[in-house]
This record gives C-alpha cells, structure tokens and sequence, in this order.
C-alpha cells in the first residue's frame, strides 16, 4: 500500500511540475486581434426579407408551363451572396438570380414550372446563401387539372369505354399471409 501512495504522490509531483510554463506567453496577438475582429463582425451577417415566401399559381391545366418571379432584399450589413438555388425535382426550374447583393438592396430570381401534375403540387426551391441560416427555402404551389390520372373515359362509336382507356384488373394473393395485397 505504501508503494502505492507513493507511485501515486510521484505521478501528481510530475504532472504539476510540468505545468510550469506560463500558458498565456503561448498566446500569439495575431490570432487575438484576428478573433476579435470576427467577434465584432458575427453580429453584421446579410440577412434575407422575401417579397413572397410561396406563390400560388392557382388552378391550371395540366401541362401549362406557368413561371413566376421571386423578389428578396439584403436587411442585413453585409453583402448577400447566394452561390446556388436548387429545387426538388426537373419539373421546376430556378435560374437568372442576382447573385451579389449589397446591404439594402434588392434582387430576384425566376423560377418556371411545367404544369405537370394532378391535384395540389407544391415544390420548394432552397437558396444556398450567406445568411446565418445559411439555406432559405421558398415555395411554389399549384392545383392542376386534368392530369394524367383525372383522364375523362373515351368512348368509342358504341358507347363503350375504349380498350386503351380501360384500367387493367386487380390481382389479389390467394397465398397464406398475404390476404388484400395486391400484386401488380
């Protein structure tokens, strides 16, 4: 036991006279004035105020392309940048946007949709930007009619549904464990 105590007390003697340097002569005063410029600064990021943050084309037939334009302006004190604008999926396409935009300023970028669709659609279109949040997402909203699954029947000369128009049957599983689910 006393072996121990002593291994022990021998290991803390070391431990606290290695500390013996001053930590703070370490420091280089670059590094200080640099952060504090950056601790000054974080409170002056560019900030995003949308004229509209969702449009709504109304209703409209499907596969009318519709396009719209949103507006933004820089509340912040630095300049705005917004490096890339993506949406989620092909169907609706960003494009033409003020890149830079100084401190109370304005700018905007259009966004068209194809129309294609049934009933309400609505896509997002996310702006990659140097705001805090550093992502804004606006979005686009439509009700289209007359889809491809809202397809009134076409009859042919006697009145009945056309064969091309007809929905194939429903398949059922017969097979244990596997009642009401359909296999297509």
């Amino acid at each position: 036991m006393k072996k121990i105590m002593l291994g022990v007390s021998a290991l803390c003697m070391v431990a606290f006279m290695s500390c013996k340097e001053d930590a703070t002569a370490k420091i280089k005063s670059e590094n200080v004035a640099e952060a504090a410029q950056r601790d000054a600064n974080s409170g002056n990021a560019a900030a995003i105020d949308f004229n509209e943050t969702e449009h709504d084309f109304g209703t409209i037939k499907s596969g009318t392309p519709v396009s719209t334009i949103f507006k933004y302006k820089n509340t912040g004190s630095s300049p705005l940048i917004v490096s890339d604008i993506k949406s989620t999926c092909g169907c609706t396409v960003p494009s033409d946007w003020t890149r830079q935009v100084a401190p109370g300023e304005t700018g905007q970028f259009k966004v068209e949709f194809d129309g294609k669709g049934n009933g309400v659609v609505t896509k997002s279109i996310t702006m990659t930007t140097n705001t805090e949040k550093g992502a804004e997402t606006v979005r686009i909203k439509a009700m289209i009619e007359g889809g491809p699954n809202a397809q009134a029947p076409v009859m042919d000369a006697s009145g009945a549904q056309s064969i091309m128009q007809q929905q194939p049957a429903r398949k059922s599983s017969t097979q244990p464990g596997h009642e009401g689910h359909n296999h297509d």
